[in-house]
């Protein structure tokens, strides 16, 4: 029987790029260029080290976000995913975690799963909780914050790697793993896999497709939000330190002022 794996990914604005809320206090996700999060790369990578490694498996990559959110959908099918599903609806904005995995949640029920793999955090918001309320949700058990994962006999083990010492865990499939950042080099798409890519199914999903009701999730759902926002003043000028002779001396002086030493 196929390994049945679904990996989630997310669609996060580019970091590079200046980013700032909208005016109802949510990420201003058009005044900004996206990409897949790259913590979301690794769990890709992982997945298909493990598909690898199985005798026959199918790898889901599944997002929840706006119609732009499919890049990242493509980056995962390029880099060797089987299909995609992308969940969107309007009644989506403004969505908090708590909403965010019971979407998730109900996509992957609908995809059919033996595994799930995600990031350790997103690169945006970086909470790091919704594997947690996903395994949760699903009623499986959770292996996360992994730099090291196999499936094998109908387990998934895994090692999670501390400040003092690393340790093993394991658990009975379905479960949920996330993977950190130390889980190895996620590959490049060739040139042949973004053009496979492109012929590979994408399930294009809605909340009315899940069951789900649109009180429960948006803005007006959410368990948090954002009640006030200041932007960032700007960085000022440095102070600047001719060396005629005295340049230490000067330094010294301002590292002393500031009570840096």
């Amino acid at each position: 029987m196929s390994l049945r794996i679904v990996v989630a990914v997310k669609y996060v604005p580019d970091a590079t790029g200046d980013r700032h809320f909208a005016e109802d206090l949510t990420t201003d996700r058009d005044a900004v260029d996206g990409l897949l999060s790259e913590l979301d790369e690794y769990a890709v990578e992982q997945a298909l080290q493990i598909a690898d490694a199985a005798d026959d498996a199918e790898i889901t990559v599944l997002t929840v976000g706006p119609a732009d959110a499919k890049d990242a959908l493509r980056k995962a099918l390029s880099m060797g995913a089987d299909k995609a599903i992308h969940v969107e609806d309007d009644g989506l904005h403004g969505t908090d975690i708590i909403g965010t995995s019971l979407v998730l949640a109900k996509a992957i029920e609908h995809a059919g799963y033996d595994l799930v793999v995600t990031g350790m955090a997103s690169t945006d918001g970086t909470a790091g909780v919704v594997p947690a309320l996903l395994a949760e949700r699903l009623g499986i058990p959770q292996v996360t914050l992994l730099s090291e994962v196999k499936v094998e006999d109908g387990k998934v083990t895994g090692r999670r790697d501390g400040d003092a010492a690393s340790e093993t865990l394991e658990a009975s499939l379905p479960a949920l793993v996330s993977v950190t950042d130390q889980s190895g080099e996620a590959r490049y798409p060739s040139f042949k896999g973004i053009m496979a890519a492109k012929k590979k199914p994408v399930e294009a999903l809605d909340l009315s497709d899940l069951g789900i009701d649109e009180a429960e999730v948006g803005l007006e759902g959410a368990w948090t939000k954002v009640e006030d926002a200041t932007a960032r003043p700007p960085r000022t000028a440095g102070t600047i330190v001719k060396d005629e002779g005295e340049g230490g001396k000067q330094l010294a002086e301002f590292l002393a002022s500031q009570k840096f030493i």
